[in-house]
């Protein structure tokens, strides 16, 4: 409880009323004897309403308080949150509200003049933007509660719990092409069907024609029969596909509102919502992280829910990666061949380790590296070098740049394909990959 703007102002007035007549005795001025008293009275006046008036607040009942929260929210979004007031004041009381967000979020119009009427339900709103992903707890609301004469203010803690859960919000990143993915597939031509030629699953022996391959022969059936005899075979029906993501240091690269490691969590769940459209199965490993996560490939609309429950979150670690150990990790997990996504930053530090990695895991699956650039290393190589410092940081940038991407060429130069993108192009370009891979046959 604090004394408010009247009750200071009063003690104020009635201090220069003290000094006043202090200063008008010094100087042997006559003042009739009436006014002494007249000041003592309104300050035993003021002591007196201000005594009373406390126990009186001290008395008066707290607004009983409902938070209307939404259980999820999208990263980056405002959203209203809004709060209903139930009171029995008989007269009017104009108090001040302020809610505790949680740390990670932003908000706007708190805190909140609320004008209580008596016999009537008060509601007022504000606005909160989430600004990491996470689990959020919303503990309490605080109240400033004026007394019946407005002498004192009472700051009241009124435990009002309440959670909701932060996602990715991909949808507003890529919201045209998820409106549009049906007519967007069709328009590339990709279908999900079984196609007969050089996929990766047999289907039958048959005689060698006119414009099959060379591998396709099947040396023995051909001895056996001595006659050359093809192999043919057919696209795997329920092609999986596994997402190894990079939780690690590297990650924390911020681009824009959001971090690499956001921008990395939306590219994938774009490619999985078109993938799971076509029918293919889609499951996510992590490391470099506190607890590393495993979610085994499944089919169906309802495995995006999966997906985004389980990433939901995830934040990154101080930890260095160890490629070697992730892919040793996923081989004891992922059995069956799929299509898995290496997501990281790379750099040319790389280069053994992340090449020895991928090969073991090329020997059972498809591999593809997709590798974050900094926006502002594309900046710096653009800006026009003006001063030695300038030019040093373009060659610093250059540098770099030029070592990752030799670090590129030498995984390219070993069958693994690289996908190079900034953090805001990585989703689209590893749809657009997919589905060349897709209409081509590859996976």
């Amino acid at each position: 409880m604090k004394p408010s703007r009247l009750l200071l102002g009063s003690i104020a007035v009635l201090l220069g009323l003290a000094l006043l007549l202090g200063t008008l005795h010094a100087l042997t001025i006559a003042l009739p004897s009436s006014l002494s008293a007249l000041w003592w009275g309104l300050l035993l006046a003021l002591l007196g309403a201000a005594l009373v008036d406390a126990l009186r607040l001290r008395r008066l009942p707290s607004p009983r308080l409902e938070r209307q929260l939404p259980g999820n929210l999208p990263l980056g979004r405002w959203h209203e949150v809004h709060l209903c007031l139930h009171h029995d004041y008989p007269r009017p009381l104009q108090l001040e509200l302020f809610d505790h967000v949680p740390d990670g979020m932003a908000c706007e119009q708190l805190p909140l003049a609320v004008a209580l009427r008596p016999g009537q339900l008060t509601r007022c709103s504000y606005r909160v933007r989430p600004l990491q992903r996470g689990h959020f707890h919303f503990p309490r609301c605080e109240i400033g509660l004026p007394s019946p004469l407005g002498l004192w203010q009472a700051r009241r803690y009124l435990e009002l719990p309440g959670e909701t859960r932060v996602y990715p919000d991909f949808a507003r990143l890529y919201g045209a092409q998820l409106m549009a993915v049906d007519d967007w597939l069709s328009q590339l031509g990709v279908r999900q069907r079984p196609r007969r030629g050089l996929g990766l699953e047999f289907h039958q022996l048959r005689e060698f024609r006119d414009g099959d391959s060379l591998r396709q022969i099947d040396w023995k059936a051909t001895a056996r029969k001595g006659a050359p005899i093809a192999r043919e075979y057919q696209d795997e029906r329920d092609q999986q596909i596994v997402f190894l993501l990079d939780c690690g240091r590297r990650m924390r690269s911020q681009d824009g509102e959001l971090a690499h490691f956001d921008h990395a969590l939306n590219a994938c769940l774009l490619l999985s919502y078109v993938a799971l459209r076509q029918g293919d199965a889609v499951g996510l490993a992590t490391f470099a992280g506190e607890h590393e996560r495993f979610l085994a490939p499944v089919k169906g609309a309802a495995q995006l829910n999966v997906l985004l429950n389980a990433v939901y979150d995830l934040q990154t670690t101080g930890q260095p990666v160890d490629f070697a150990a992730a892919a040793n990790t996923l081989l004891g997990r992922q059995r069956r061949r799929a299509l898995v996504v290496l997501v990281s930053n790379l750099r040319d530090e790389d280069d053994e380790e992340l090449l020895a990695a991928v090969r073991r895991l090329g020997r059972q699956h498809r591999v593809l590296v997709a590798s974050l650039r900094e926006e502002v290393l594309d900046s710096l190589r653009q800006t026009p070098v003006q001063d030695f410092e300038g030019a040093l940081a373009y060659c610093g940038t250059v540098d770099y740049l030029n070592a990752r991407a030799g670090l590129h060429e030498r995984l390219a130069a070993h069958n693994v394909p690289v996908l190079d993108a900034r953090p805001g192009e990585l989703g689209p370009q590893l749809v657009s990959r997919y589905l060349a891979w897709k209409k081509a046959g590859v996976l």
